[in-house]
């Protein structure tokens, strides 16, 4: 993991872009005047303990406990004992991009300056991200609401010189050895921290925020997909004309509808209207634009919510300073939205493999494929080219309608059934990462046999588009002209879907140039 030279500002308004540099590595700076706002809210809410306010989390235990007093000389070991109860996390390390983004979306949430906490603390926060430290969280653990606490205790246990680490090497450190390489004690929590640091939507909302740059490559490069297979299969282009589309005004489907007609322009081999052949090709092939802009839709609202998320004060309770002061007791960290959003992506993203997987199907099939050879192999019968490709995207796409199972109606009470609804929106997430990769294997194996389809007839001319798609293809794995074992093959194209080499060739084929920025 690299470190970018310019460090990014965190004032409370958090970007994408910058949550993505943050993971990549990239350091962080503190808002002067944000971190004014916290040393206020953080001195109205000491007014409030002074005078004796009863507030959850600082005078009282946590979750069912919520009626056990705790007393005045406790209550800073009470935020100890929360950072280590509350690490009971199990499964596999989150990937360190996914750990940073949370804290960088936790510690942006915090500058927010209604969490009642120490500037202190931010400033130690930012010292561990910008010393490239990732802490070592598991994955499995947090239910979506009273925020992602297990996942966020072991984030911030390396604060009070517990847990462990991950230095920018990957190397696995002690928390304790990571703060003396800062020249730093362990952090003594105040009250009310060890709250703020668990109680949120962060580690969610980093999933959230990192997938929307990765699945927006995605929706893009299924659109190239699309239209390669249509130039290889000599489909029909009409089904994509403007006017179709202006009946039908749903943004995302205009969207992908255009997109298809920059990528198929100039294309000798796909058929206007009176060229010949079928009057109306298979629904994969005709109603692409329609279905991938459903996909875009669910997008849409996918990645609103999370931009909400992103920016927001999501722990409980919050501190409110000024002539009002107050500490209210609330949910905002439930994560309900940012479930329904992951369980609307990985409809959308389940359902993009499988029209993508019927497309596939389509050009190896001998029955299907017009002039195409059986399988798309030179020698049919003692070769059989693609064929288990195709088997192999059908069980992917077994795997993405499972994977599409809602999680947000699968709530299981805790704690006594003082929180007897919960999101269940971390298991959404990680599912959604999971369908993600799925994705982009799915759509790997269509472009693979798309670029097979057009070696198989190369007398006719593709769109430029398909044939620079074609060429990022041919640059990493040569033709298919004797049986090989496609696996490599199909990991080698994967890698180019997920670097966004084919989102690329459609920006292209829009500015006219035929050749990506």
């Amino acid at each position: 993991m690299s470190a970018p030279v310019t460090p990014v500002t965190l004032d409370g308004a958090l970007s994408a872009e910058a949550v993505a540099a943050i993971a990549a590595g990239a350091s962080v700076a503190l808002d002067p005047d944000a971190l004014a706002r916290v040393e206020r809210n953080r001195a109205a809410l000491e007014e409030l303990i002074g005078a004796g306010t009863p507030i959850y989390g600082i005078t009282t235990g946590f979750g069912a406990l919520l009626d056990s007093a705790v007393a005045p000389a406790s209550r800073h070991q009470l935020q100890v004992n929360l950072l280590r109860s509350h690490a009971a996390g199990s499964g596999e390390e989150l990937p360190p991009e996914v750990v940073r983004a949370a804290l960088a979306i936790r510690l942006n949430s915090l500058l927010l300056a209604h969490s009642g906490v120490r500037r202190e603390t931010l400033e130690r926060i930012a010292e561990l991200l910008n010393a490239g430290f990732a802490p070592c969280v598991p994955q499995t653990g947090s239910l979506g609401a009273s925020g992602d606490l297990a996942p966020s205790a072991h984030a911030f246990l390396p604060l009070i010189g517990e847990g462990e680490v991950r230095d920018r090497d990957g190397r696995l450190l002690p928390g304790a050895e990571a703060l003396a390489a800062l020249g730093r004690a362990p952090l003594a929590l105040d009250t009310k921290e060890g709250l703020a640091l668990v109680n949120g939507t962060h580690f969610m909302a980093a999933i959230g925020t990192l997938l929307t740059a990765r699945v927006g490559m995605l929706l893009d490069t299924a659109d190239v997909a699309a239209a390669l297979s249509v130039d290889a299969l000599s489909g029909a282009t009409p089904a994509f004309d403007a006017r179709v589309h202006a009946l039908r005004p749903l943004p995302g489907q205009v969207t992908s509808a255009a997109n298809v007609r920059a990528l198929l322009r100039g294309s000798r081999r796909a058929r206007a209207a009176g060229d010949g052949g079928s009057l109306q090709d298979a629904y994969s092939l005709r109603c692409a634009a329609q279905v991938h802009g459903a996909a875009r839709e669910g997008f849409g609202f996918f990645a609103r919510l999370v931009a909400v998320d992103r920016s927001a004060v999501t722990d409980n309770p919050l501190v409110f300073d000024g002539p009002d002061a107050a500490v209210i007791s609330a949910g905002n960290f439930h994560g309900q939205s940012l479930a329904l959003a992951f369980d609307t992506l990985k409809l959308a993203l389940a359902d993009l493999g499988s029209i993508s997987e019927r497309r596939t199907f389509r050009l190896v099939s001998p029955s299907l494929n017009g002039t195409l050879p059986g399988f798309l192999t030179p020698d049919p019968g003692l070769s059989s080219g693609y064929m288990i490709v195709q088997y192999t995207t059908a069980a992917v796409v077994a795997e993405l309608r499972a994977l599409a199972h809602p999680v947000s109606v699968d709530t299981v009470p805790t704690s006594d059934n003082q929180e007897d609804h919960v999101s269940m929106g971390m298991t959404a997430a990680l599912m959604a990462l999971e369908a993600a990769e799925r994705l982009e294997r799915v759509l790997a194996a269509e472009l693979l046999c798309g670029c097979q389809a057009l070696d198989c007839e190369p007398a006719v001319a593709a769109s430029p588009a398909s044939r620079r798609a074609h060429a990022l293809v041919r640059e990493r794995i040569e033709p298919l002209t004797a049986d090989r074992p496609p696996a490599p093959d199909l990991a080698a194209i994967a890698a180019l879907v997920r670097s966004g080499a084919f989102a690329a060739v459609l920006a292209a084929a829009h500015d006219g140039t035929g050749v990506p920025a």
